[in-house]
């Protein structure tokens, strides 16, 4: 009789799971990796860098999967920044300016600025669970496109 509630319990268990995930995933739409906000790669000059700090801490709550890249000044990056981990499609979020020259401990250069990109929790919380935790806290799979800002005569 015990054997049978064990296998009930285990069953309730991965029906609430499974119930659990599908109610998360469908909160809010994934961030696709073909939005109109990343700089063509067909402009001339477009740089790429990683960052210099990554957190990855979903357990604590939203906004604490990020990296802070450090960009020079006069140069525009994209809004959306990639993470690829092999045998995984990519991966975007979504970058912000800092407006300061401090965070998190990692200070601009001279003639540099901060910006600041974050990755959805679920998406970081999905790939530790298939074992990519170490990949994730890699800065050479964080990517951040940028190019020189272009004025507009007018």
């Amino acid at each position: 009789m015990q054997k049978r509630n064990l296998i009930y319990i285990l069953l309730t268990l991965v029906l609430l799971g499974i119930l659990g995930f599908s109610y998360v995933s469908q909160r809010s739409p994934l961030i696709t990796c073909q939005q109109p906000e990343f700089i063509p790669t067909s402009t001339s000059n477009k740089f790429y860098i990683h960052p210099d700090k990554i957190v990855v801490e979903p357990w604590r709550g939203r906004h604490h999967v990020y990296a802070i890249f450090m960009l020079p000044s006069g140069y525009i990056n994209d809004h959306f920044l990639k993470v690829t981990i092999e045998g995984i499609d990519s991966i975007c979020g979504v970058v912000t300016y800092l407006g300061h020259n401090s965070a998190e401990g990692i200070n601009a250069k001279p003639g540099y600025y901060l910006s600041k990109g974050w990755l959805q929790t679920r998406m970081a919380l999905w790939l530790m669970v298939q074992g990519k935790y170490k990949q994730l806290k890699q800065p050479h799979n964080w990517i951040l496109g940028y190019t020189k800002k272009q004025y507009k005569a007018g």
